[in-house]
């Protein structure tokens, strides 16, 4: 096993200076929990504590898990972060100043969401989004379709709000459902597995994997409102040379200060907006506004309108000082 299992390739290897090449090794961060990260370097694995120095950067310079590092083996330290090609994050909506980086490296994003009271449309509209602001492919992954009576209804639901996107339905539990899904993690692909606690994300992970890897409940801390929910992330490595990343379910998702993502999970909008009298148009009272009129007209769904502007109120906040 090298380090190119884990995905490492020209990208990251061209970032090394010849000293760097000479001194350090590269690694990738498959684990992190709180200060604690686990590399590996594709041979073994080095726990280490991130170093306070770390925590006086920027927040998006931070190590995160997926991240391709340089280690200091004798001292036991990173060195240096390199480079991502991608990198998912989500600023709290409560604190507009605090970003949580969730993962990097991430080739593909399954937005996984259960066939039951737990599916919602806004909370699908935003992961696409975010996904998006990320430079990731997101697939829609419906759950426990086993149990539900009217899974083509959710699968409808889920098409309507991303008609250019891949939807998916799954028995996390039958491997023969999971074709699909499995020939989008080929070698060195990483994969992020992304959805509220609770609807099978490790149930998947273990599935894929034909082990359990990913044992509920094994890392689990009470939050405020009395529910439990993973906080700890692993990246693990399948057996057909995929890499999966299991993050923590997610109730709150704030909005990062670009409009990109939004612009393309909402293309319809996007579409009405170069009808509109005015090109800053926020489609809110100016006149001669053609989204208004799509929305007055019935060809623009209500809730999508409303999810949309509060998105990009959310943006909004997130860029003023």
């Amino acid at each position: 096993m090298s380090l190119n299992d884990f995905g490492w390739n020209p990208f990251f290897s061209d970032q090394l200076t010849t000293e760097e090449r000479q001194s350090d090794i590269p690694g990738r961060i498959v684990s992190l929990h709180r200060n604690k990260v686990i590399v590996t370097d594709g041979l073994r694995e080095h726990t280490l504590t991130i170093a306070g120095s770390w925590y006086r950067r920027p927040t998006q310079e931070r190590p995160t898990v997926g991240d391709f590092v340089l280690l200091d083996t004798v001292r036991g330290r990173i060195t240096r972060l390199l480079e991502r090609h991608s990198v998912f994050q989500r600023p709290s909506i409560q604190d507009k100043s605090n970003i949580q980086l969730l993962a990097s490296n991430i080739d593909r994003l399954f937005v996984m969401t259960s066939c039951n009271a737990e599916f919602s449309e806004s909370r699908l509209e935003r992961y696409l989004v975010l996904a998006s602001d990320a430079g990731v492919d997101p697939i829609i992954v419906l759950t426990k379709v086993d149990l539900a009576e009217n899974a083509s209804d959710y699968y409808e639901r889920a098409r309507r709000i991303a008609p250019s996107y891949r939807v998916v339905k799954v028995n996390c539990l039958a491997k023969e459902t999971l074709t699909t899904l499995s020939a989008c993690i080929n070698y060195g692909t990483t994969v992020a597995l992304v959805g509220s606690s609770g609807v099978g994300k490790s149930t998947l992970l273990n599935t894929l994997s034909g082990d359990s890897v990913q044992t509920t409940g094994r890392i689990r801390e009470r939050d405020m409102s009395g529910r439990h929910t993973t906080t700890a992330r692993y990246l693990h490595l399948l057996p057909g040379g995929g890499l999966v990343l299991d993050a923590p379910g997610m109730r709150e998702l704030g909005m990062s200060d670009t409009g990109e993502g939004i612009s393309k999970a909402f293309n319809e909008i996007e579409a009405l907006s170069f009808a509109c009298k005015f090109n800053d148009c926020s489609h809110i009272k100016e006149p001669g506004c053609a989204v208004k009129q799509a929305l007055k007209d019935g060809r623009l769904d209500s809730r999508r309108y409303q999810n949309y502007q509060k998105l990009v109120q959310e943006t909004l906040d997130h860029s003023r000082p």
